[in-house]
């Protein structure tokens, strides 16, 4: 429904244990933020000192995270690092070996996608469901930024949250281009720091296949009007001479849910 309106090898265990101890440190914090409102409480006496300390607390967190993450295998990074190698002498004028099995071009230069590709094939032999899973819920991790790990917290439980389109009306009444996507609540709620940049989140964590989108939901009305005064949606209303609004609603998907049941840090 739209409105109108005119106008390489098994990492270590060691490092796995480091990895999920780190991520439930970071998740619990953008997980408690999300779920008691903490930019709602920001005008109570000396909120603004304790938010800047949480800030800079979650922001190291999440970079010795992602430092930890950096240490869990990944095969393109093994094989640059092995290519990088074998391209180098020691001091002592000896070859460096390589830390994986490279595929040497006809130049005799490694070529490292090729490598990376390998890597992967020799993984997918060894891996059963559990290893497999695991390792496609770190790829997923390292790819999501501090805002969308919130975005993500607050959908969890499931509920839906509005969002909407921006394209041009047609003079027939059809929908014209798209000017802005996946513009939503879900950003405030989260508490996410670049509120301009939920669209982009969102379109970001459906492609990563951990968010849906759906139909629009009657009974969430007042979000709808609410969104439809958010500033990035005026700007993109300011786009084109007549604006239709597509109605849609975004929540966890499968595969989100189950990701975030892996990773939620209230669990651990």
């Amino acid at each position: 429904m739209s409105t109108e309106r005119a106008n390489g090898s098994e990492p270590k265990n060691g490092t796995v244990d480091d990895v999920a101890r780190f991520a439930r440190r970071a998740g619990q914090l953008a997980g408690w933020a999300a779920r008691t409102g903490f930019d709602l409480t920001r005008k109570l006496p000396g909120v603004d000192t304790a938010e800047r300390g949480f800030r800079t607390v979650e922001r190291q967190l999440l970079t010795e995270l992602r430092r930890r993450l950096d240490e869990v295998d990944d095969p393109y990074h093994a094989a640059l690092t092995a290519a990088s190698a074998m391209n180098r002498a020691r001091l002592d004028g000896q070859p460096v070996e390589a830390t994986v099995t490279l595929v040497p071009a006809r130049d005799n230069h490694a070529e490292p996608l090729r490598a990376a590709m390998a890597e992967l094939l020799n993984h997918s032999i060894g891996f059963g469901r559990e290893r497999a899973r695991e390792y496609l819920y770190a790829i997923i991790l390292r790819q999501l930024t501090p805002d969308e790990a919130r975005i993500l917290s607050a959908l969890s439980d499931g509920s839906p949250f509005p969002s909407v389109d921006v394209a041009e009306r047609t003079g027939i009444g059809g929908t014209g281009r798209i000017v802005l996507r996946n513009a939503s609540t879900v950003g405030k709620t989260a508490g996410v720091s670049l509120t301009d940049q939920v669209p982009g989140y969102l379109t970001r964590l459906i492609g990563l296949g951990l968010v849906d989108l759906d139909e629009e939901v009657p009974s969430l009305e007042t979000q709808y009007e609410i969104l439809l005064t958010d500033e990035t949606v005026r700007e993109a209303e300011q786009l084109v001479k007549r604006a239709k609004f597509i109605r849609r609603t975004v929540h966890v998907s499968r595969l989100g849910a189950r990701f975030w049941q892996a990773c939620d840090p209230s669990l651990g």
